[in-house]
């Protein structure tokens, strides 16, 4: 048997509605929180720097985007990662499992290794987006510095997919607090000068971005190296050891994953571009507006986890009937909290986004006006962003990475791209255009994703070894 397994949270054959319920929450919650916790890591960036100055957040919006672009491909492979280790924790085989998890830290270190060169050059890179030049400069600032928390934050998340596939989360999301905190005052000491700290401003951000991914980190390492559940899987035992065909199995599922998320993000990002187009003003209100949508995106996508885990779990035990119902569950479980976020967004828009500006600052009111609509249309694609997301994580549970990957292609740069362009600029609408063509591309996607997972689920027995 696997080391480690809980049984009482992995549903056993038969399991009910009821059942399902309980383990996908008991699974999917900490997981929930531990994205919103790391959500918050990069929302104190962003209040922190609207209380600095418009100029710095605005800055900052672009600098942070640009790092998540970067940070959310590499995170692919990781996501890779937990399929593969859920499906052996499935069946019994802790041996694939600890190799899956090593590899894991072997992808994303070469990753890292190669992506941090281009990070450097962000300045260079928004200069010829067309990007003003004292914005390009200031998050130049940022990412020379936050570069370095590439690595630290992706083995993060490879540490997630070994502690989920075990069932076994609270330490990730007690850790991810922990991390947080330390984000926070880090912020208030770097970006303003506290406690005899220097005052960086945007620089600031980036100390303490890196500083809190460094702690998370190493909390993650000796947690794994100290209890004996854990250790017992020997990890770091012999870690220069390989297995090339856990290593290609992880690049090979990691690139379509990670084509997929960036498909996502390149759209929202692209949005963000084209946001600075119209002004410094109204890339602000995008990024105060895109950083709530945001965090209530952090329950879908923790759930879209917990999705994969299970899916993965299950179909290892060969369960297909407990598969299907576990889909069920997580799908509606994500509905109703993207039903909750929706309200919020749709009666205190004015409320929510008076939390990031400083009421003393004179363009303050300006971006409080142009952010409410946006905040408005945010609350319309919540359910279909939740839906996409978690279709996504469904089928990454059957190890379903490649179609998936033509869809996201096909809805967010065939579909949601143009609309966005054609509403904002083309149609005259501006940032309001923007947004409803993000709107257009989720739906789409959330659309062929779960009709996919049901397709094939429907056809499962024969199916299971389709890529």
């Amino acid at each position: 048997m696997a080391i480690g397994i809980q049984s009482d949270v992995t549903a056993a054959r038969g399991q009910s509605w009821l059942g399902h319920v309980w383990a996908t929450l008991a699974l999917g919650m900490p997981l929930v929180g531990t994205q919103i916790a790391q959500i918050a890591i990069n929302t104190t960036d962003v209040v922190m720097l609207g209380w600095y100055g418009t100029e710095h957040l605005a800055a900052g919006v672009l600098a942070t985007q640009a790092f998540f672009f970067v940070f959310i491909f590499g995170a692919g492979f990781t996501h890779a990662v937990v399929p593969m280790a859920a499906q052996a924790e499935g069946r019994g085989d802790s041996t694939q499992l600890r190799r899956s998890v090593r590899m894991g830290f072997w992808v994303v270190i070469l990753y890292s290794a190669l992506v941090m060169p281009v990070m450097w050059q962000i300045e260079a890179i928004l200069l010829i987006l067309g990007q003003k030049p004292e914005l390009a400069a200031l998050a130049g600032d940022y990412m020379h510095l936050a570069q370095w928390s590439i690595l630290p934050a992706l083995a993060t998340l490879v540490f997630r997919a070994f502690f989920a596939a075990q069932s076994r989360v609270q330490i990730v999301l007690w850790s991810a607090l922990a991390g947080t905190l330390a984000n926070a005052v880090l912020n208030y000491a770097f970006i303003f000068g506290h406690f005899g700290a220097p005052e960086m401003g945007i620089r600031g951000a980036a100390v303490a971005s890196l500083g809190s991914s460094i702690a998370i980190l190493v909390v993650l390492v000796v947690w794994t190296s100290w209890v004996p559940q854990f250790r017992a899987h020997q990890l770091f035992v012999r870690f220069w050891r390989p297995d090339w065909q856990a290593f290609n199995d992880v690049v090979r599922m990691g690139i379509p994953i990670g084509l997929m998320i960036i498909a996502e993000v390149g759209l929202f990002l692209s949005a963000s571009v084209m946001m600075g187009w119209l002004g410094t003003v109204t890339l602000a209100a995008h990024g105060i507006a895109l950083q709530l949508g945001s965090i209530a995106f952090m329950v879908p996508l923790g759930m879209a986890s917990a999705a994969t885990v299970r899916v993965g779990q299950l179909h290892g035990r060969g369960d297909d009937a407990g598969l299907a119902r576990a889909a069920h569950v997580v799908l509606a479980i994500s509905g109703v909290f993207a039903l909750a976020s929706a309200l919020l967004f749709w009666f205190l828009p004015s409320e929510l986004v008076g939390l990031f500006l400083d009421n003393t600052k004179p363009e303050a009111m300006e971006v409080l006006a142009m952010a409410v609509p946006l905040l408005a249309i945010a609350a319309c694609f919540q359910f279909v962003d939740s839906m996409q997301v978690v279709g996504a994580g469904l089928l990454r549970g059957l190890k379903d990475t490649r179609v998936p990957m033509l869809i996201a292609v096909i809805s967010y740069w065939l579909v949601g791209l143009p609309v966005a362009w054609g509403m904002g600029f083309g149609l005259g609408f501006g940032a309001r255009g923007v947004w409803w063509g993000l709107a257009l591309g989720l739906g789409v996607a959330a659309v062929l994703l779960n009709w996919r997972f049901f397709r094939r689920e429907r056809f499962l027995p024969i199916t299971q070894n389709a890529a």
